[in-house]
């Protein structure tokens, strides 16, 4: 049975935005590495159309931004959408009946699946159906913007923390 779990990058009040902030060189290769272990990942659509991004490569990224978009190319994606009518590559699209798409996933693969964006992981926390939260937390006050927890906020239970770099400390919770 796979895990699901969500985790971003967020300020110290909470909020996700990665036009206001990126990642350190650091925690980028940290990220990659979780790409690269990862099961697949399950997108909402505009969280999707944001990574579409890594489709193509850009003459102006570095080794490691090519390394992160190798990774996120070759994992299988899922993409929960009303709107959109087809899906890129390496992706299929989740119309409806998103509760037993997921629990269907999590049944018949082994291994991690991440969620990827506030909006959808709190839809999913709704259900039930998120097994671990990773909470990146990096010394910056946004003071708007999409809070991590974008529904109503589960009950957690702490099981890690680790600093990744000089300045990201990563909190690992379980629903209670």
């Amino acid at each position: 049975m796979a895990k699901l779990f969500f985790g971003m990058n967020l300020s110290l009040d909470g909020y996700v935005d990665h036009q206001e902030f990126a990642p350190t060189p650091m925690l980028f290769r940290h990220f990659t590495e979780e790409v690269q272990g990862l099961t697949g990942s399950v997108y909402g659509r505009r969280m999707y159309e944001v990574m579409r991004y890594w489709d193509e490569d850009r003459p102006e990224w570095t080794p490691e931004y090519r390394d992160f978009a190798r990774a996120w190319r070759r994992q299988p994606k899922w993409v929960v959408s009303r709107s959109l009518k087809s899906a890129g590559p390496n992706a299929t699209l989740i119309e409806g009946g998103i509760e037993a798409a997921i629990r269907g996933l999590k049944d018949r693969l082994s291994g991690e699946i991440q969620v990827a964006g506030p909006k959808l992981a709190g839809s999913l926390t709704d259900l039930g159906l998120i097994d671990e939260y990773r909470l990146y937390f990096r010394p910056v006050v946004l003071g708007r913007g999409k809070p991590f927890f974008a529904g109503a906020s589960p009950t957690l239970r702490l099981v890690a923390s680790d600093r990744i770099g000089e300045d990201a400390v990563r909190l690992t919770c379980v629903p209670t």
